[in-house]
């Protein structure tokens, strides 16, 4: 198996993060998302539909609205980190329920794995990534180079 050519493809000091939850853990973001609101405001903050809402009347930060995960929002946020428009994912995933959309979270987690950007699906995962010194510097991502022949 030959081996992938990789980029350096910098992640800089100001992250583009976006924020998910489903339902059942809407509340848990929302409370996550207050917790943290100093750090998230030096940022750029998006989200699919209910929670970029809800976390945006939370906290009163300006967090730019997709489509609601089941209608499209989740494959947005996938194009948009496919892209290089999206930096960090906060995903706080519910794996007890069932969710229509499960397709699109996954090839939402696989695009996101696929393009090495940090991904948090827990709350303590979210923890550790908004408490990194490298949230707010500049960091030296390494990425397939899809391009290389």
């Amino acid at each position: 198996m030959t081996k992938k050519q990789t980029i350096t493809a910098p992640l800089g000091a100001c992250k583009r993060i976006a924020l998910v939850a489903h339902d059942h853990m809407k509340g848990s973001m929302m409370e996550w998302a207050m917790e943290h609101k100093e750090q998230l405001a030096r940022h750029k903050l998006c989200g699919t539909g209910t929670t970029a809402r809800l976390a945006a009347q939370a906290t009163g930060l300006e967090i730019t609205a997709y489509q609601s995960g089941p209608l499209g929002g989740d494959m947005q946020l996938g194009g948009g980190i496919a892209q290089g428009e999206i930096d960090m994912l906060i995903f706080f995933w519910d794996p007890l329920s069932p969710q229509p959309h499960d397709p699109d979270v996954k090839a939402l987690l696989r695009v996101a794995a696929l393009y090495n950007i940090p991904v948090a699906t827990n709350r303590s995962t979210a923890d550790f990534l908004i408490t990194s010194p490298y949230l707010d510097r500049e960091y030296p991502r390494q990425a397939i180079d899809f391009g290389a022949k």
